[in-house]
């Protein structure tokens, strides 16, 4: 990660105000994205939610669910034209620790086995395939499979 990078992006609480923008986002990487409501939803139940803005638009974003003693990522996304710059790498370094500070000893996510990039990044980041969720996915024709993958913090 480069100072530089650093330098031009923050990572600031998602508000409501942010959702049209976050929703674009979701509807261009998706083929099933999740809805406004579902962001609405996440917001209101006190999710961590998070942006990751740069020069005043919103890049990135993500939700993490956090319990007792671990935390749930349930999205986190990079706008298409922001991807393979460290952007993704950022927000998950970012999550864990939100979820450290919060006393999570482990983080769990699902992931589409299509989305090879995503996959890649949890490995790197020592995410380890734990399970696997048959048909968790709505998917172009029909359902698709969910990876699960955990980490420790």
């Amino acid at each position: 990660m480069s100072a530089q990078l650093d330098d031009i992006t923050r990572f600031r609480p998602m508000r409501p105000a942010d959702l049209e923008q976050v929703v674009a986002l979701e509807e261009s990487l998706y083929t099933h994205p999740w809805t406004h409501g579902n962001f609405a939803d996440s917001l209101h139940a006190g999710y961590s939610c998070w942006t990751l803005d740069r020069a005043g638009v919103v890049v990135g974003y993500g939700v993490l669910m956090l319990g007792p003693d671990e935390a749930h990522l349930l999205n986190l996304s990079i706008g298409a034209k922001m991807q393979r710059r460290g952007y993704g790498r950022m927000l998950l370094a970012h999550f864990m620790g939100v979820a450290r500070e919060s006393g999570a000893r482990s983080i769990f996510l699902e992931v589409r086995p299509s989305n090879l990039v995503a996959r890649d990044l949890y490995r790197r980041d020592g995410f380890r395939e734990i399970g696997l969720r048959r048909g968790y996915y709505p998917a172009r024709f029909g359902r698709e499979d969910a990876i699960v993958m955990a980490r420790e913090l």
